[in-house]
């Protein structure tokens, strides 16, 4: 198949999956968020804080240096997986091992912590499965894991449905994250194992030489969680519980976005590194596309849910969580830097600037941490929320200076003041209608943006559908390898 075919079949199913799978997490949460209240879901978010923050120290950096390595031409794939996987086990056990050692010794509730240690056992199975995705990377099969995913989704909203009808408690609550990740890392797994019949290896040579390489992604991935998750830890030991619910019921939103930036940047990630080194022209089109199409989602996105921020927070929590509008409208644009932070990353990654990227990174983590520890105990939610915004957008902007600088990448602004221009157009429609009911005035926005964009002709069907521009590089066939 095309190339551009496969990046808009992978785009189009993984969009749909992705879309619906948002739904089934934003109608759990709400079961959740009117079932335990305000500070039964702060717990919620709390040991939801932790599962990230095991999953960040058992990183390694591992999942996308082996997406980036199976896409060498001529790379022994089975081999480099194997160990890959092995590695990862290992990490992850001693992190599970730690957790159970350190939890008595928070200042938390019986039930607080017994969620964080259930949570740590379902880290170990999401550990496991996900650094398999960038075999799917490779071959751009990134919907096998959506369909997973999307499965694993209405497995969970079933057991919260249930736990919340028969009133099993916040223990079953917490029980349904640990199903949904034992379903994936076992249809995860034995996908894999048809794709590439690999064997856990240990050889220690391999694993010295690889850590050299990923490490610093695997502390990137802890710094980030130091800014992306640490607000909520703090503001569970520094506030309490019920700021926790307040923040994180308009945080939930935020996270459940971020697939779209995600999604794209690992799809384009096995691309990146097989062009840019190689063939510089075409890692440019692949690039640019693919930053356009990110300006396209953020945009909306952003303006939209700054108008629609109170009738978001009543979806959410009902009338209980009222308080985190407020939060939301500045945590929506953060959501926005959160796009081209993953945009540039991913070239970052692809360029091997990994290092350097953790030094922008480290600097980053820290002046966060600080302004939580200095905002969280006279704002609250809101220096939390404030914090969020200004890190986002420091991240941003110094991975767009640092790919500039080292990479000599510029993305192009074609089409870009167009997509502003019809995001703009959409926030005055939500103005001037904003005492309309939510479903009218969120098909309205969607109506108004579309309308906007095709009259401005600012951005393609095609490019929305396939990252490329019609030209004949977009059509030509480029085998990444063997389909699945």
């Amino acid at each position: 198949m095309p190339l551009a075919r496969r990046i808009a079949y992978n785009v189009v199913f993984n969009s749909v999956a992705k879309i619906i799978s948002t739904v089934l997490a934003l109608l759990s949460i709400g079961f959740i968020t009117r079932y335990l209240g305000k500070e039964g879901f702060g717990d919620y978010a709390t040991v939801l804080a932790f599962f990230a923050l095991f999953s960040a120290l058992a990183d390694l950096g591992l999942a996308p240096l082996l997406a980036r390595e199976i896409s060498r031409e001529d790379a022994p794939e089975a081999n480099i997986v194997g160990n890959v996987v092995a590695l990862r086990l290992t990490s992850s056990f001693i992190v599970f091992a730690g957790a159970l050692c350190a939890i008595p010794f928070f200042p938390y509730s019986e039930g607080l912590r017994t969620g964080i240690i259930v949570a740590s056992a379902a880290f170990l199975f999401a550990s496991s499965s996900g650094v398999l995705n960038g075999i799917f990377q490779k071959r751009l099969a990134m919907f096998k894991i959506a369909a997973v995913e999307l499965i694993g989704k209405f497995l969970q909203l079933g057991i919260i449905i249930l736990a919340v009808s028969l009133d099993w408690g916040f223990s079953a609550i917490i029980g349904s994250l640990l199903a949904y990740m034992v379903w994936n890392a076992i249809s995860v797994f034995t996908l894999s194992r048809l794709a590439v019949p690999f064997r856990l290896s240990f050889d220690m040579r391999f694993w010295k030489e690889f850590l050299r390489e990923s490490l610093p992604v695997g502390i990137i991935s802890i710094v980030s969680f130091a800014y992306f998750k640490m607000d909520t830890i703090l503001l569970s030991i520094l506030r309490g519980s019920a700021d926790v619910g307040i923040y994180n019921a308009a945080y939930k939103i935020i996270e459940n976005l971020t697939f779209f930036p995600a999604m794209i940047a690992g799809l384009v990630l096995p691309l990146f590194s097989r062009y840019i080194f190689h063939d510089p022209r075409k890692f440019r089109l692949v690039a640019d596309k693919t930053f356009k199409v990110f300006v396209a989602f953020a945009a909306p996105l952003s303006i939209g849910g700054f108008f629609l921020a109170s009738h978001l927070a009543f979806l959410i929590g009902g009338t209980e969580f009222g308080d985190s509008a407020e939060p939301l409208r500045f945590l929506i644009f953060a959501l926005a830097a959160i796009f081209f932070g993953n945009f540039f990353n991913a070239i970052l990654i692809a360029g091997n600037q990994q290092k350097k990227l953790l030094f922008v990174l480290l600097g980053v983590a820290a002046f966060n941490i600080t302004a939580n520890l200095l905002l969280i105990p006279t704002l609250s939610f809101m220096g939390a929320a404030y914090t969020s915004l200004v890190t986002e957008i420091t991240v941003a902007i110094a991975t767009a200076i640092l790919t500039a600088r080292i990479l000599h990448y510029h993305p192009s602004f074609e089409g870009v003041p167009g997509i502003l221009f019809s995001a703009l157009g959409m926030g005055v429609v939500l103005f001037l209608f904003k005492s309309a009911p939510f479903p009218a005035l969120l098909l309205g926005g969607i109506v108004s943006y579309l309308t906007l964009l095709s009259l401005t002709g600012a951005l393609t069907k095609e490019e929305l559908a396939l990252l490329f521009a019609k030209s004949d590089h977009s059509k030509e066939s480029v085998p990444l390898s063997e389909n699945l």
